[in-house]
């Protein structure tokens, strides 16, 4: 989240996520997971890939606690990591969720999402769209990339930061980045097909988490569609003639087609895509409009610029994502993504 300036009082309490639109209440967990297969990319001594995940899922009732979004440490560390001013450090652990702690897992054969935040960002960043998805019957998997993002906190109290914002931000670094996020998730649904029997999988990320979806797709053969939300991308590391459905969404003042770099690489990698693939992009949105930073935000009386606001960003990105799981992975038709190539805003 970039620098932004206050436009009006501040009020903690009105900080909420969107209602989700499905018709189940709405569990979430937290899982811990250790990859001894794997060392840690980010540390300079060797040590195993330990993950942090919410797994958000449809409950057959509703809870009497709620998940709890960020705690105040980690609330302050992604502000001052976004340089944001003027804000209670710890507002976002303020934050309403609508998911609740304490209910089982009622089925877990359905389909299964796993999602990536964007660089520097947890992955409660992108509990809007968990929850609506969750509400309407998906497995959802949020994954913490450990030393990629602002703060992660561990079962036994360790706070883990971001470490990988000390390297070069050169090509090789995000290459690097997607690379181990798409490792990452392979892992995840390793770990996950332990315990769950999804119907279906499918991995959808924001900014360098949708560019590790693409990733992703290639090289694990289980990930049956994939969704980039306003992440730059990386050609080189997409087999040519990759076949699985793909979806992009994002700024039009980055993405438009011949609009500069970050949508070259959008082009350069349509023509690899073979299989049923969508090209949207949406009009007056900021990067941050596409997850719940954006909306937060505004809810806190922050202005960062956007023309279009973010709850209609919020609600355009749930209904696309949403539909287009809904087609690849429940066979439902979804006129809303009839057309090959659309604006929005």
């Amino acid at each position: 989240m970039a620098a932004v300036a206050t436009l009006g009082p501040v009020h903690p309490t009105t900080l909420r996520l969107p209602e989700p639109t499905g018709p189940h209440p709405v569990g979430a967990t937290a899982l811990h997971l250790v990859d001894h297969s794997r060392n840690d990319p980010w540390l300079p001594v060797d040590q195993p890939r330990e993950l942090m995940l919410t797994l958000w899922f449809p409950a057959a009732a509703p809870g009497h606690r709620r998940n709890g979004y960020l705690t105040p440490l980690e609330s302050e560390l992604v502000l001052r990591a976004g340089r944001v001013v003027g804000l209670p450090p710890g507002i976002l652990s303020t934050t309403r969720t609508h998911a609740y702690d304490d209910v089982p897992i009622g089925d877990r054969t359905g389909p299964l999402v796993l999602l990536s935040p964007g660089f520097g960002k947890p992955r409660a960043t992108l509990s809007g769209l968990a929850e609506e998805l969750a509400s309407h019957g998906y497995l959802v998997a949020g994954n913490d990339h450990t030393h990629e993002s602002a703060a992660t906190t561990f079962p036994d109290g360790r706070l883990a930061t971001c470490l990988a914002g000390n390297s070069g931000r050169e090509k090789a670094f995000w290459e690097k980045l997607v690379a181990g996020r798409a490792a990452d998730a392979s892992f995840v649904l390793d770990e996950l097909t332990r315990d769950l029997a999804p119907s279906g999988v499918a991995m959808a990320g924001h900014s360098v988490g949708g560019a590790s979806a693409l990733t992703a797709v290639s090289t694990d053969p289980r990930i049956q569609a994939g969704v980039n939300i306003d992440g730059s991308v990386h050609p080189e590391l997409v087999e040519p003639g990759l076949a699985t459905p793909f979806l992009f969404l994002g700024r039009a003042a980055q993405y438009t087609r011949g609009s500069g770099p970050a949508a070259d690489t959008w082009e350069s990698a349509w023509t690899l895509l073979t299989g049923w693939k969508r090209w949207y992009t949406v009009r007056g949105a900021l990067h941050a409009s596409f997850t719940d930073i954006g909306l937060l935000a505004e809810q806190a009386g922050l202005d960062a610029g956007a023309a279009l606001p973010a709850e209609h960003v919020a609600r355009l990105t749930r209904d696309h994502v949403r539909a287009f799981l809904d087609l690849h992975l429940l066979g439902k038709p979804v006129p809303l993504l009839d057309s090959g190539e659309l604006v929005h805003g």
